[in-house]
């Protein structure tokens, strides 16, 4: 279980219920050890739920959870001993200092003596912390706050980490930086599971799940998953009035949809045998001017809309 490459977390048939709401449906999957797993959904698909059932925080209704070797049913303080949990909500007291949530997270896990002051040297260094050793969590920058509450969740160098959407608030260069410090825990071997609002950093992880009203939508490497355009090329469009040509691409046959992207349209076609030049062509004659017109690849931004659109279609 703890070999680079072995199963940390294997899901089968994994269901909750709130009264009649299915929160969560049926989702299976696996991580490997030192895997670095993305779940991708809007709020409410079910994201969060899922993590606080694989750490034992919230008992399945059905299926089961293996996480570390333990099922989280049937142990789950066994599992909040090998986990680390940062969440989107609360990670730290905030009228604590820098030292003081340490040393309460330290107290939690156990840790004394020796392991204790190596590991509060790691998490200060790690965070960017010396010197502010004595400041006051509500008093950091959102980088560094954040920095400090992923130390505080490794502290006790767990081997699998879950974060529920980590850098939410965070700057750009704050967000680069704490994903730095992820690929970090993968090259250890620590398997981390992150939710997360921005596809750009989803680009980070090996594999993603895209979740949507409880169900597994989709589940593969990033590549893998932009094959669902793979005979349905996307051409980008700057006009001058994007949302009059999002009108007027829609009603072209060779057009199979359209999004705003920016301020720019992106156009799915519905095979490769439309040349973008006459998608240019019908606009100017609808009367709007247009910039440029370009096949692009497809962004996880178009394959989670792409994939959540059909989802949502009935059967």
């Amino acid at each position: 279980m703890t070999e680079t490459g072995g199963v940390a977390i294997d899901v089968r048939g994994l269901s909750r219920k709130f009264g009649a709401f299915v929160a969560v449906n049926d989702l299976s999957f696996s991580v490997r050890q030192g895997e670095i797993f993305g779940f991708l959904g809007a709020n409410g698909a079910g994201k969060s739920t899922t993590i606080r059932m694989l750490c034992g925080l919230l008992r399945p209704t059905s299926g089961t959870a293996i996480v570390g070797g333990v099922d989280v049913s049937r142990d789950p303080e066994g599992v909040k001993r090998r986990i680390g949990y940062m969440s989107q909500k609360f990670s730290l007291y905030e009228l604590l200092t820098v030292d003081e949530n340490i040393q309460f997270f330290g107290g939690v896990y156990g840790l004394s003596g020796q392991r204790f002051e190596e590991r509060r040297r790691f998490v200060v260094e790690m965070a960017g912390l010396h010197g502010r050793e004595k400041t006051r969590a509500s008093q950091l920058p959102g980088g560094w706050r954040q920095r400090l509450a992923l130390g505080c969740a490794i502290l006790h160098e767990p081997s699998i980490v879950f974060l529920d959407e980590p850098t939410g608030g965070v700057d750009p260069l704050s967000r680069r930086r704490f994903w730095d410090l992820i690929g970090d825990l993968s090259h250890r071997g620590i398997t981390v599971l992150v939710t997360t609002h921005y596809l750009d950093e989803a680009e980070h992880c090996h594999r993603l799940a895209i979740i949507h009203a409880g169900k597994l939508a989709a589940l593969g490497t990033a590549n893998e998953l932009k094959q669902v355009f793979s005979s349905r090329p996307i051409v980008e469009i700057h006009a001058s009035r994007p949302v009059d040509a999002m009108k007027a691409l829609d009603a072209l046959p060779a057009v199979e949809k359209t999004s705003l992207f920016g301020t720019s349209v992106h156009a799915v076609l519905r095979d490769a045998g439309t040349p973008p030049e006459a998608l240019a062509n019908a606009l100017r004659s609808a009367g709007i001017d247009v910039n440029s017109v370009a096949p692009v690849s497809p962004s996880l931004e178009d394959v989670f809309l792409d994939v959540v659109e059909r989802v949502a279609v009935p059967a």
